[in-house]
């Protein structure tokens, strides 16, 4: 991928999770967004969105119908030659790790094998 466009998925990024974070509200769920992916024509872009704390598809589907107020509220702020298409798409990482972490800890509490001796 190329650097230019490395730098406007970054920017992208930052910009949707201002705008996620600042015009709505979410009850207790943690939303942010973990990355996008902008197609090289610029036209569309996949946006990973990460819920915690709840059911992640009322929140993605809040965002796919806003998409066209999203994109508007981002273009003010990012000037590119076309407007990306926001689609949004959940990003199950984040729970995948919590989760993670919750079975290691389960897991150190198990009793262990006594230590073998060594001769």
């Amino acid at each position: 991928m190329s650097r230019r466009l490395d730098r406007v998925n970054e920017l992208l990024r930052r910009e949707i999770g201002n705008v996620v974070q600042k015009d709505y509200e979410w009850h207790g769920k943690l939303v942010t967004i973990s990355e996008v992916d902008v197609t090289q024509d610029l036209k569309e872009a996949k946006v990973w969105t990460s819920v915690l704390g709840g059911d992640a598809q009322p929140v993605i589907d809040k965002l796919n119908r806003d998409h066209g107020s999203i994109q508007s509220k981002v273009m003010k702020r990012v000037v590119l030659k076309s407007t990306p298409v926001l689609r949004f798409h959940h990003d199950s990482s984040a729970s995948r790790g919590v989760d993670m972490v919750n079975l290691l800890d389960e897991v150190e509490k198990l009793p262990k094998a006594p230590e073998a001796e060594q001769e």
